[in-house]
């Protein structure tokens, strides 16, 4: 009897005792730590709206991006910092750009100053990914949620696989799945002098199949159902990310994670076959060396061979991780980029004129070829001005790993910065009263000129962490556009509702419905 009572009372003391360190920790992560950061922040001038607990400003940022998400904008205009950035846009007008912003229980600071933009994506190893963040969490592959040492591994095997000498053997790869599409628009146009087409999802799927093409070696057919499960992916991290985050919520069984965790389960399976085969075929001989997938194996292979050890490469999974970064990035980012440039050619016909006589003018009736496309300076100017006003990812987020100092500012660990790209692309102090207007011309003599330098052009972000992926989204757009220009002149249809809405990236809600006419 009696050891039963001790047995009670060393249980009830235990029970205790892990019930009062699990309070604690509650508290200090719904209150006591979000309160320290808050009069830690606010000491150094930087102003917000007051910490709320646990839910912080989600509920106000979700609110703004489903009435964003509601109706299309009034006037037609590229001032679409507010419809990109909602919440964050608010912020800043209310509070200035020194400011920042609740995410639940975490501060996240705006940081708008170029120069501390700069610092923040060249110190890679102190401000680091978000992998709290669901958006991040879930879509974040291969090098983008790699850190140290482990990051630069996987940069140098897979950085070869996107040199411009290799991007020259994918060039007729992307000719021939651009001169499909454009094929099937002649179709529609043919039956008409003209006819109204909606160009979101021929562009979305062109691009698909680019990449699964030229990255794989493999038809659009056989990669639809990563794309498919990637784009819901993204749905969902965008939802994610207005609600509160809870330590371990990602690993309770709830019906969302259920889900999650099945469309990784089968994105994984189906890019690990494509990825055996190829191994297989490698040594076989058969491989040809010309696509993404063989590069990086190839790559991954010497790595290896020439250290002699295994740790020096990387494994199956990592490649599989590497690939689902290809299918993601390799689809979004031109997709976005040609439909924005589309629409903003459409308004704006003189440009679009300039950029079809140089197209004519540098390859005549050939096909785009890659010298060619390094002369198409009217084309280029036009894809960075697109890009300015629309690019393809409106903000990137990074975490203070360990206390440091940005400029005037002292950051604790745990902190988040947020780099709010669209901002900075249309901010007047960096490129003046127009800075809303479509206008080539300030790309006449290069980015770097029309920047002075400054960290205020980001588009596949900057630093060391700038996305290797480049070359290969210029390259297939300059190809898509030439081809395209060659054959339609083009304008807005009546019908065009503009929308930019974000999902994991900057996309017209209502698609893109344009006139074409054969030339």
């Amino acid at each position: 009897m009696m050891r039963m009572e001790v047995f009670c009372y060393l249980f009830l003391f235990s029970f205790s005792i892990i019930f009062l360190i699990c309070a604690w920790r509650v508290v200090n992560w719904a209150w006591l730590r979000p309160k320290t950061l808050e009069k830690w922040l606010r000491g150094q001038d930087l102003k917000s709206n007051a910490y709320r607990l646990f839910y912080g400003d989600i509920k106000e940022l979700a609110k703004m991006r489903n009435e964003t998400k509601s109706k299309p904008m009034k006037v037609l205009s590229d001032e679409v910092v507010p419809r990109a950035i909602p919440y964050f846009f608010e912020s800043i007008q209310k509070h200035g750009k020194n400011s920042f912003v609740w995410l639940g229980t975490i501060p996240m600071v705006i940081i708008t100053d170029p120069d501390h933009v700069k610092e923040v994506l060249s110190k890679h190893d102190t401000f680091q990914q978000n992998l709290t963040d669901p958006v991040v969490y879930k879509l974040s592959q291969g090098l983008l949620k790699y850190e140290a040492d482990k990051w630069s591994k996987h940069r140098k095997i897979v950085i070869p696989a996107f040199q411009l000498e290799k991007l020259k053997h994918m060039v007729p790869a992307m000719n021939k799945i651009c001169s499909e599409m454009v094929g099937r628009w002649e179709e529609i146009v043919s039956r008409n002098e003209s006819g109204e087409l909606d160009v979101w999802p021929d562009l979305k799927t062109m691009t698909a199949n680019v990449i699964s093409l030229a990255a794989f070696g493999i038809n659009y057919e056989d990669g639809r159902r990563v794309f498919e499960l990637q784009c819901e992916q993204a749905e969902d991290a965008m939802e994610l990310r207005n609600s509160v985050y809870v330590p371990g919520g990602r690993f309770l069984p709830t019906k969302r994670n259920r889900r999650v965790n099945e469309i990784d389960k089968e994105i994984n399976a189906v890019v690990r076959r494509i990825i055996e085969k190829r191994i297989k075929a490698m040594k076989e001989g058969e491989a040809n060396n010309n696509d993404l997938l063989d590069m990086l194996l190839e790559s991954n292979f010497k790595e290896i061979k020439h250290h002699g050890n295994q740790e020096f490469g990387i494994t199956i999974e990592e490649i599989i991780s590497e690939c689902k970064l290809f299918y993601l990035a390799g689809q979004v980012t031109t997709s976005a980029l040609l439909v924005w440039t589309m629409v903003l050619l459409s308004r704006n016909q003189e440009w679009q004129e300039r950029a079809r006589e140089e197209v004519v003018h540098v390859f005549g009736d050939d096909k785009p070829d890659f010298d060619g496309l390094n002369r198409l300076k009217i084309v280029t100017m036009i894809l960075h001005e697109s890009l300015r006003l629309y690019p393809p990812a409106p903000s990137i987020t990074r975490i203070v790993k360990q206390d440091a100092k940005l400029g005037n500012l002292s950051l604790p660990a745990g902190v988040l910065l947020l780099v709010p790209i669209i901002l900075l692309h249309h901010d007047r102090e960096i490129w003046g009263d127009d800075a809303n207007e479509f206008k080539p011309e300030r790309f006449r003599e290069g980015v770097s000129k029309a920047t002075n330098g400054r960290a205020c052009y980001l588009p596949f972000s900057g630093g060391p962490r700038i996305c290797i992926g480049l070359n290969f989204a210029m390259v297939e757009a300059k190809i898509a556009l030439s081809c395209i220009l060659r054959r339609f002149s083009f304008k807005l249809s009546p019908s065009y509702a503009h929308a930019p809405y974000t999902v994991a990236t900057i996309q017209p809600l209502y698609g893109a419905p344009l006139i074409l006419q054969n030339l």
